[in-house]
């Protein structure tokens, strides 16, 4: 095998500076890692992150958490690993459309939910109730908390050790503010061997990288699309209540304009895919305009603009709210959904209180992080990691140890 026959990371960043737009993300010009470390010879930064998430306890775990339909209900409905894979699928492809960094927007997409509960949302707000008066609870904040802080894979520190830009593309509804500059410039400095300069500043702005901008928008068509999805396959809904919504109405006519004698059950995964395809082309067309109107020149000059320049064209997102609020009427509190979660979150507050009157339950790790945390996180961060069926076989231990835990009926 010769030497052409392979990459160097260096050669992998010029290709990203010769191909990707000028407002893309880099690899080779990331603002670099907590905890400086050596640069890899074959793999770019957001490569080496990718394989960091995929390779964490938290990524398995999403295979044993519920999306909307609790997990283990049935075989074909979406887990959240799923959704993450998805999201992250639609998320490269957006990527590549615009000439942005698709290494990271995938990335920050297989991150996106490592924080998150058991039980889907209902666990989410179940934890929040349980965390209103220490903090609260939020699965993004709890997505950064996993890699900086929870998962234990590396001797010289706690976390994962990503990129800021990964770490920057988790937080939501919260305020960005670069890093401090010798942060910022650690990674390169010491490759080059250049004099570090102390700088303590950090600027605050409005918007993240268009990776993770995309990411964002990318999570919301995933739902949208395989929540209507699993809802036909658990029959919730019909295809009378489906009309209602603007979206599938024009993916309905669509498909049936292309495949006239299409009937079920393939008739609705025609339809699934076509909404699908219609939320990314929007998706793109729509963000490549105001990329375009914004002039930005680079992924700084991203990071200032007052509001986010990935968006949705104004008629396709007036139909997704109409679809988000028929979603939340119809599905995501139907009485099969919300009765079977809502007993589910019985026994995850019932967990959380036992806790409360028996930290020596919790495991070792999470016992010496106590002092330096508080006991409500504790818990919080313990329930949080744990799958759907790991909360309901310690509900069902804890029950067993008779710790006076009430019955959930």
């Amino acid at each position: 095998m010769t030497r052409e026959n392979w990459k160097t990371r260096e050669e992998m960043e010029a290709d990203e500076r010769r191909t990707l737009a000028p407002f893309a993300q880099k690899s080779g010009d990331s603002r670099g890692r907590k905890f400086p470390e050596p640069r890899h010879a074959y793999r770019t930064e957001f490569q080496r992150d990718r394989a960091r998430i995929i390779h964490s306890r938290a990524f398995r775990r999403l295979e044993y958490k519920t999306q909307v339909f609790l997990n283990g209900t049935g075989d074909h409905l979406r887990t959240r690993l799923t959704h993450s894979i998805e999201v992250a699928s639609i998320s490269r492809t957006i990527a590549r459309a615009l000439a942005l960094n698709e290494d990271l927007a995938e990335a920050i997409a297989l991150a996106h939910d490592l924080g998150h509960s058991p039980f889907g949302h209902s666990g989410e707000e179940m934890l929040a109730e349980c965390m209103r008066e220490y903090g609260g609870f939020e699965h993004n904040r709890q997505s950064l908390r996993v890699v900086e802080l929870l998962e234990s894979t590396y001797p010289n520190f706690s976390g994962l050790n990503l990129t800021f830009e990964v770490r920057e593309g988790l937080q939501k509804h919260q305020a960005f503010y670069d890093p401090p500059a010798e942060v910022a410039q650690v990674s390169t400095l010491r490759q080059t061997g250049h004099k570090l300069e102390a700088c303590a500043t950090r600027e605050k702005y409005s918007c993240p990288s268009l990776e993770a901008q995309i990411t964002n928008l990318a999570d919301e068509v995933t739902y949208y699309s395989h929540d209507l999805d699993d809802s036909v396959d658990f029959e919730i809904l019909d295809s009378s209540q489906l009309e209602q919504t603007e979206v599938w109405r024009q993916s309905h006519a669509a498909v049936l304009k292309r495949y006239p004698a299409a009937r079920e059950p393939e008739l609705h995964k025609l339809i699934i895919r076509d909404i699908i395809d219609v939320q990314v082309r929007d998706v793109i067309e729509a963000s490549g305009d105001s990329i375009a109107r914004s002039n930005v020149q680079s992924a700084d000059e991203v990071r200032r603009q007052a509001t986010p320049l990935i968006r949705y064209s104004e008629q396709l997102l007036n139909a997704n709210r109409e679809l988000r609020r028929f979603l939340y009427e119809n599905v995501y509190y139907h009485p099969r959904v919300a009765r079977v979660n809502r007993r589910a979150c019985e026994m995850l507050r019932n967990v959380f209180e036992t806790y409360l009157r028996a930290p020596d339950l919790l495991g070792e790790a999470a016992t010496k992080r106590i002092e330096s945390e508080g006991l409500h996180r504790t818990i919080c961060d313990y329930i949080a990691g744990m799958t759907d069926r790991y909360l309901l076989e310690e509900f069902g231990r804890i029950a067993e140890r008779g710790t006076g835990i009430l019955p959930v009926g």
